[in-house]
């Protein structure tokens, strides 16, 4: 019985440390993050309602797959509330671009583009151009290649 007893400890303590890496890390492998908060504590919801970047106040905040998210109102934190795949940007807020050759890039919330209803992110003017040039095809190549890379830390890739 003791035998047993340990084996079933090990196999908890085993569990425990295969699961907690990925929980721990969920923040910086599959959504990009920075100073703590998504999209650099831009309000997503704004991109749709404002047609711009706005920045949102820790006030009006949420979690959102292990995330911090802001907002710039409290309409626009329970708009988020209701639909949070509606308004989160694609591919974790990595840069679109980047993700279509296969990397994850931080991105600059100043570069985006919404795309049949769907936020997209880049990480600077001529990752932004790129993504203009051909938005179907960038986003088709980064469909393809998001799974694969979706959690692989940045620097493995």
């Amino acid at each position: 019985m003791p035998i047993r007893s340990s084996v079933l400890a090990v196999g908890l303590v085993l569990s425990a440390l295969v699961t907690v890496p990925i929980t721990a890390v969920a923040d910086e492998v599959t959504n990009f993050v920075e100073e703590g908060y998504a999209i650099r504590g831009t309000d997503p919801v704004a991109y749709f309602k404002e047609g711009k970047p706005v920045p949102g106040q820790e006030e009006y905040s949420t979690q959102y797959q292990d995330v911090t998210w802001l907002f710039s109102s409290a309409e626009n934190l329970a708009e988020f509330e209701k639909d949070p795949t509606k308004y989160a940007p694609q591919y974790g807020g990595w840069c679109a671009t980047g993700v279509s050759f296969g990397l994850k890039i931080p991105i600059q919330p100043e570069q985006w583009k919404i795309v049949d209803g769907k936020l997209y992110l880049n990480a600077h003017a001529g990752a932004q151009r790129h993504f203009l040039k051909d938005p179907q095809a960038t986003i088709a190549k980064a469909n393809e290649n998001w799974p694969t890379i979706e959690n692989t830390p940045e620097g493995d890739l």
